[in-house]
């Protein structure tokens, strides 16, 4: 169409305006990329809900990192061969080892009920909790284990070379208190006890930092061993938080066996030794769960059958595992032993862990002692600890 000369002048002025900007936000853009590293994106972040991959999915979610594990990935390689309870990956917690020095405090009650035969115990406040460095913020709450210890007499003690097992009677969990450094908790728990067991029972509270996207943090704990307390009255008590320890709830015989021209392993359940619990009158049976993990995501795992509790319960299983070589120098092996009752459906309870594999600890000479022997099973005994 036919245009005056205007037109034509005003139509090439607003096109070299339109273009000279797009150039513009183009130059700020590529500036904006170069003065700063590329992050993540934050959808991917957000989309991972903490648990590992399912066999199959290993390379998808090794991609996406969990949030608050950022800042403890080389602890977190290093402890995927430790045993925490805990936690829904079927790995153990980060317990033993904090990025932060433990700080703060918890104030509780004890009191024991002679008339009702029953333990009651109250978790009142925390103070001082740290800000973790990776959220500036912390949702404490405080988890409960009641352990008992069953007083072997001398001649027992000479013949046990091991130490004495412990035995988780119960466990609680408190209420979530959301962003607070000193938060207050005011959660009553109770559980039937008869007397001569009271001086046997520590109890053990595990300061945790909640997270919906991983593991939970530890901040502390604090153990109370009731033979040294009088609490035929309420007492309140006021600890400070110390670094968390594991506690030997039984032991485990696994025999390994890896055929190096098939490329299988062969991970025997035989024995498994742990206190029955007297109280229960329900009968309690145990079963094993073996997962193979790599770089902390489970590649495969696979069940035991449940046996009837006892001192020593005997399963005689092998369970296979097809790992080519690469995979079988940088896995490891966690057995985690669950407890569910026959007379009654609840849920599974976890008794303890033991996590094994290529290392420079005891547990993981086995390990060595394995990838060197020629089709050959070696069996040997291993903690289970909580």
């Amino acid at each position: 169409m036919p245009f005056n000369e205007e037109v034509k002048y005003c139509i090439l002025g607003i096109s070299v305006t339109l273009f000279l900007i797009a150039m513009g936000i183009l130059v700020w853009q590529l500036y904006r990329y170069c003065s700063q590293a590329p992050k993540e994106p934050v959808d991917d972040l957000l989309s991972s809900d903490g648990k590992p991959a399912k066999t199959g999915d290993l390379h998808t979610e090794t991609q996406r990192p969990n949030v608050k594990v950022e800042k403890l990935h080389e602890d977190a390689q290093r402890l995927s061969r430790c045993l925490s309870m805990g936690s829904h990956v079927e790995l153990p917690s980060l317990g033993n080892q904090l990025d932060e020095e433990v700080k703060g405090s918890l104030r509780f009650s004890l009191y024991y009920d002679q008339l009702q035969s029953r333990l009651v115990v109250t978790v009142l406040e925390a103070r001082g909790l740290p800000v973790r460095d990776f959220s500036r913020s912390v949702d404490p709450f405080v988890r409960v284990r009641l352990l008992w210890a069953r007083h072997d007499n001398e001649e027992e003690k000479e013949e046990q070379s091991s130490p004495s097992l412990q035995c988780l009677l119960h466990e609680w969990q408190s209420r979530i208190v959301k962003d607070s450094s000193s938060p207050t908790f005011g959660d009553q728990f109770s559980y039937s006890m008869e007397e001569e067991d009271v001086p046997h029972t520590t109890v053990r509270f595990e300061v945790r930092d909640f997270d919906k996207f991983s593991r939970h943090g530890f901040l502390g704990e604090v153990r109370v061993s009731l033979c040294d307390m009088k609490i035929s009255y309420p007492l309140e008590v006021l600890e400070d938080l110390q670094t968390p320890q594991k506690d030997m709830v039984g032991e485990v015989l696994l025999s390994l066996k890896y055929l190096h021209t098939l490329q299988r392993l062969e991970v025997g359940l035989l024995k498994i030794r742990a206190l029955p619990q007297q109280s229960k009158k329900d009968q309690v049976r145990l079963y094993a769960r073996i997962s193979v993990l790599c770089n902390q995501f489970k590649l495969r795992h696979q069940k035991s059958t449940a046996k009837t509790l006892c001192e020593v319960t005997v399963f005689n299983e092998v369970m296979m595992f097809t790992l080519p070589d690469p995979q079988i120098r940088a896995c490891c092996i966690v057995v985690s032993v669950y407890e569910i009752h026959a007379d009654r459906k609840s849920a599974k309870r976890l008794v303890g862990q033991v996590t094994f594999g290529k290392g420079k600890r005891s547990e993981d000479e086995h390990w060595r002692l394995m990838m060197r022997s020629i089709c050959q099973p070696i069996a040997k005994w291993h903690p289970l600890l909580i």
